[in-house]
């Protein structure tokens, strides 16, 4: 692995050695493990995520070392660089036409993706759901038993480099036509209703308690969020801006599906 990670910095600093096969070997033994689970773009260290910035340079290198080529699936035809991902009934993976995951992209036993897209260096977990025309873009991490639901937009990211993933931890519930992007960390168990938008600047806001509590680019574990709104004065005047509420929080259970339905219908959350 040491060995792997010199040779993509190495190809990082100077694009001319892409023309060595020893560097093009690295580069696809990268982007092949990246498939396989056994390498992660961001993993969570002693409690801490830490971005593996090398991997997200391999992916980057991979590109100019691809050819464009044309993807023949009658009556499809698609023209791309990167391969489509294959043999999911090895894989233990469901998916639905017209789902589509990318070489590169690992999905792990139990996943289910209806009509949805998986880019490559996402890493996907066992036992998520991916429903219908949602994404999750490259280098994004999505955790074990997360439902990513309609429509919702799970942001990617290559550069730059020391650039965080979107980042949803185990058991989430990311409701419809949710968008995250900007290395937002969404805690475990956490429920996002529908239509929540959260950027790297989104103001996150705690309204449950006597005192609000601003978070930012990070929502708090089993935390229940809905879109809400905040004056913000302009030359023009005062307008209302975009920002998320934290509601409450999903109770603490060992049946995590009674813990989502109990949350849901307390505080009347959309999904």
């Amino acid at each position: 692995m040491e060995q792997l990670k010199q040779n993509i910095e190495s190809a990082w600093e100077d694009r001319s050695q892409l023309n060595n096969p020893i560097v093009k070997e690295a580069i696809n033994e990268v982007i092949r493990l990246l498939d396989t689970g056994k390498l992660r773009v961001a993993e969570p260290v002693s409690g801490q995520w830490v971005v593996n910035e090398w991997v997200k340079k391999a992916v980057i290198l991979y590109f100019p070392t691809r050819q464009m080529e044309t993807i023949e699936l009658d009556p499809f035809e698609f023209h791309d660089k990167i391969p489509l991902k294959r043999n999911y009934k090895e894989l233990g993976v469901r998916v639905v036409p017209h789902a589509i995951a990318r070489y590169g992209a690992f999905l792990a036993r139990n996943v289910v993706m209806m009509p949805s897209y998986v880019n490559i260096g996402a890493y996907v977990d066992a036992g998520c759901m991916i429903d219908t025309w949602a994404t999750v873009g490259s280098c994004a991490q999505v955790g074990k038993g997360v439902h990513l639901s309609g429509g919702v937009g799970i942001g990617g990211v290559l550069e730059p480099v020391q650039a965080a993933p979107v980042i949803i931890e185990d058991h989430a519930f990311i409701g419809s036509r949710c968008i995250v992007v900007e290395g937002v960390l969404v805690g475990k168990e956490a429920v996002l209703g529908a239509n929540v938008v959260l950027t790297g600047s989104t103001r996150i806001i705690d309204v449950s308690g006597n005192e609000a509590v601003e978070y930012r680019a990070e929502v708090p574990d089993r935390s229940v969020v809905i879109p809400g709104s905040i004056p913000k004065t302009f030359p023009a005047g005062i307008y209302q801006v975009p920002c998320a509420l934290i509601i409450g929080k999903r109770k603490e259970s060992t049946d995590r599906k009674t813990s989502l339905n109990e949350a849901l219908r307390e505080h009347g959350v959309q999904v």
